[in-house]
């Protein structure tokens, strides 16, 4: 299997990076906002936190931090201080003035309009996909501040092609009207055209929409792997974002040299639910052949969403054929939890009434059997399986692939 290896990025680079940003960029002095990504995603957040303290906490007028939760579940005090790296104590003591806000997606006074996208420019960005206005609001926070700093991982991603960059404004804090319109979009398109791709849709919809935010912005692109930070790649130009990608497609994407009947899935520990746990589908759905399978062994994750969990068991999981010839059944669904629910299912063919799924999906977790079946996924006990077992018998069509979610699987002659 291919597999590029790159080395750490040395304390001291990222701090002459960082530290150059902040006069390059004329920080001193202003009202700085910080958005960061939430615990599902590995990011040595830490690192930029204590950094920025360091570097210029005390040049500032200003410095705070939003969480882009996107409508991942807010998290606790705790989470927070995990998230950037400090204990309670060190938060009293140390960074008292700094201000660690969740992106208050479930209060509708969290956001403010700026702007939309006509029916004309949506068909034109979408490819034809789409043609209906598009309002855009975000949270109206980020106006308190005189610049936006924003840190995230770019990898790839199975609604916007890469993450990172205007990602963290949409969805990351942004209305729930965009969001359903950027995630049901990438449904329409398919995970298997959308992910690892730098140019698609849905990012030119993002990279249009952050035009409409007066405020500047700042991105700090982090390329990481299982290892650390592999690359940070400043600027408030896009070219930022694409060197990014440029490296993250050497480091999280993998080669195999044939499909697979079946793969193991294990998914990462960060992923409390299944909402983002089904990443483990995402990035290995192109390594798996027709009328094969994923199985995704996570004991740990005992529930579908944790926000969006409801909403789930209304709809269960059909490929995009069956949503959109049951249209006036599923209107009234957020759009955002359908594209989910498709995602999770790939492609496939709807005939005579019937969905007949490229792959199977079966779910090793703690979601019980009767749950699993009745929303239209397989189910396993995981207590059956045996990792090592499958790892001594891959030459037979199987694979295992571990900490499943943030790298992703293609095959050798599909490098497109």
């Amino acid at each position: 299997m291919q597999h590029n290896h790159f080395e750490l990025l040395a304390d001291d680079c990222i701090r002459e990076k960082v530290s150059k940003a902040f006069s390059e960029y004329q920080l001193k002095n202003k009202r700085v906002l910080v958005i960061i990504p939430d615990n599902s995603r590995t990011a040595p957040i830490d690192i930029f936190f204590k950094l920025f303290y360091d570097l210029f906490g005390k040049e500032v007028k200003k410095l705070d931090y939003l969480v882009a939760l996107g409508t991942h579940p807010l998290l606790t005090e705790e989470e927070k201080f995990k998230r950037v790296g400090i204990s309670s104590a060190e938060k009293e003591k140390i960074y008292k003035d700094i201000a660690i806000m969740n992106h208050r997606w479930d209060k509708k006074e969290t956001f403010v309009n700026i702007g939309s996208i006509d029916e004309n420019e949506m068909e034109d960005i979408t490819e034809g996909l789409m043609k209906k206005k598009a309002d855009i609001s975000v949270n109206r926070i980020i106006f308190d501040y005189d610049i936006i700093l924003v840190i995230g991982p770019v990898f790839p991603h199975e609604i916007v092609g890469f993450s990172g960059s205007s990602k963290y404004f949409f969805p990351g804090i942004c209305g729930w009207n965009f969001t359903d319109i950027t995630h049901w979009l990438a449904a329409l398109r398919t995970n298997i055209k959308t992910i690892g791709k730098r140019d698609t849709p849905v990012r030119r919809l993002l990279d249009h929409a952050v035009k409409m935010i007066k405020t500047p912005v700042v991105y700090f692109n982090l390329v990481v792997d299982s290892e650390g930070l592999k690359g940070l790649f400043i600027g408030s130009e896009k070219s930022a974002w694409e060197k990014a990608v440029d490296l993250s497609s050497k480091i999280n994407i993998r080669y195999t040299d044939r499909i697979y009947k079946t793969v193991l899935s294990l998914a990462s520990k960060n992923f409390d639910d299944f909402w983002t746990g089904a990443k483990s589908v995402y990035k290995i759905e192109p390594i798996v052949e027709d009328g094969g399978e994923i199985v995704v062994y996570a004991p740990h994750i005992e529930q579908f969403s944790i926000v969006h969990g409801a909403v789930v068991d209304k709809i269960g999981f059909h490929i995009k054929e069956y949503f959109l010839n049951n249209e006036s059944v599923y209107e009234e669904f957020p759009k955002a939890v359908l594209a989910f629910s498709t995602l999770v299912k790939g492609t496939g063919r709807f005939r005579n009434g019937v969905e007949e799924p490229r792959i199977t999906v079966t779910l090793a977790t703690g979601i019980s059997k009767e749950r699993c079946e009745s929303l239209n996924l397989k189910y396993k006990d995981p207590a059956e399986i045996d990792v090592a077992d499958w790892e001594n018998k891959q030459e037979d069509g199987r694979f295992v692939v571990h900490n499943s979610g943030e790298v992703l699987y293609r095959i050798k002659n599909n490098m497109e």
